[in-house]
């Protein structure tokens, strides 16, 4: 994942986005940068969908695992761990 500073030094382009009048009016009354949020908001969505398309991706090794530790137990305990 890319740095917030990466994401800012980044070249950037004008885009056409449909905000609700009363969020944008309170934003701009709070001195709140629109694009900045905006930017903030889909760089979030972004990770939050990598997020779920990793788990859909690695749903068969995660209940494999699940069910192997389960079964076996962990495969290493650490020593401060209750034997």
């Amino acid at each position: 994942m890319h740095s917030l500073r990466e994401h800012q030094s980044s070249k950037r382009r004008p885009v056409n986005l449909t905000i609700r009048d009363d969020v944008l009016a309170e934003a701009k009354s709070l001195n709140v940068n629109a694009s900045q949020a905006a930017e903030v908001g889909i760089l979030e969505a972004i990770k939050k969908a990598r997020e779920q398309e990793w788990l859909r991706n690695n749903q068969k090794a995660l209940r494999a695992h699940n069910t192997r530790a389960e079964k076996d137990g962990p495969l290493l305990t650490p020593d401060w761990a209750d034997h």
